[in-house]
């Protein structure tokens, strides 16, 4: 719909930049239960997206809202969803949205989680208070920082009483249990649900590094790291971390639906990075006299390229992809045996 009002950008707090929002229905995140969702069901507020607004649209429960939003309670008690996570996650902070809820937004919310892997949670599950009772305003974003060390899957939102959340956004670190796992078998190291993450990037004016880490292939332009057209000498790079020490045994780079944009070439430096030796911003200096990984390749519009001649440079723990010169690339995968 054309008068469609989109929720502006809004700075948060470090917790939003570091984390991956964990709640994002794009990678998996669902809504299994939910006592009320008469006006809007629950998985509208695990859209990726900003939220939107149409003045005139209405539907036949009534006004059409983007979010989660629950009937007029006359009962005792208050609502609650639960929420599985994209991944199990190290939780660092959450983003209460409620853009365009002004006279049907909760006073108040609260957060319980669990981790319950192979089951889906139920009133008997080990809930533990994570965010205790909280003020909400219409129309705002409640940032909330968690302390938490362990890893989590499921979330239970409270609202209360009843009303609205346009968008609930649950940033964390993905967990992957390396210790239950079989080492023996490749596996893309530099997948989110493996742990992969980025460092540092030089540009990412129309999509982050850490989209190419997603799951699948990307379903449009925008689902990848694509950076502005350089006006200047050099190339465009960045820095991923691996999931897990491994030895790189294959790499594929996907292109997809980059086809004006795509670079022409890139290359791959690697390094085995030890816990706490030094910080992004060192290793960003660190990175340019790293080894190279995958010698100087061309790259075409909208194709998986393989590369399976790698130079061996033993275990590494990070990479960093040389995009040459500029442009945008849709996944970039690693595979490789982990080792201890």
């Amino acid at each position: 719909m054309s008068n469609a009002i989109v929720a502006p950008d809004v700075e948060g707090p470090e917790f939003t930049r570091q984390g991956l929002n964990l709640a994002d229905a794009s990678l998996g995140a669902e809504v299994l239960a939910a006592t009320d969702e008469f006006f809007a069901p629950g998985e509208r507020m695990l859209n990726p997206e900003p939220a939107v607004f149409y003045p005139d649209k209405f539907d036949d429960h009534g006004k059409w809202m983007d979010g989660w939003e629950t009937r007029r309670r006359r009962t005792t008690g208050h609502d609650w969803s639960i929420v599985k996570l994209a991944m199990p996650g190290i939780l660092l902070g959450v983003d209460f949205d409620t853009s365009f809820f002004t006279g049907n937004f909760p006073p108040a919310v609260s957060v319980e989680a669990c981790f319950s892997p192979d089951l889906v949670p139920d009133d008997h599950s080990a809930w533990q208070p994570l965010i205790a009772a909280t003020e909400l305003k219409g129309n705002d974003h409640r940032f909330c920082e968690i302390h938490s060390d362990q890893p989590w899957t499921h979330l239970r939102v409270h609202i209360y009483p009843d009303g609205g959340l346009a968008r609930l956004r649950v940033y964390g670190k993905p967990f992957c249990d390396w210790a239950s796992r079989e080492l023996s078998e490749s596996v893309n190291l530099l997948a989110l649900e493996n742990g992969g993450d980025q460092v540092a990037w030089s540009d990412a004016h129309y999509g982050e590094p850490r989209k190419l880490l997603r799951p699948g292939r990307g379903i449009n332009m925008g689902d990848g790291w694509e950076t502005r057209r350089r006006r200047e000498p050099g190339n465009d790079w960045c820095i991923l971390a691996l999931g897990h020490k491994g030895i790189p045994q294959r790499i594929e780079v996907d292109t997809a639906h980059f086809k004006g944009n795509f670079p022409a070439a890139c290359s791959i430096q690697a390094a085995c990075v030890e816990a706490g030796a030094g910080t992004a911003r060192s290793q960003v200096t660190q990175s340019m006299f790293w080894h190279t990984l995958l010698d100087e390749q061309p790259l075409t519009a909208d194709a998986i390229h393989e590369f399976s001649q790698l130079n061996d440079l033993g275990p590494i723990t990070h990479i960093r992809f040389n995009m040459i010169p500029d442009g945008g690339v849709s996944r970039v995968r690693l595979f490789g045996k982990p080792v201890k």
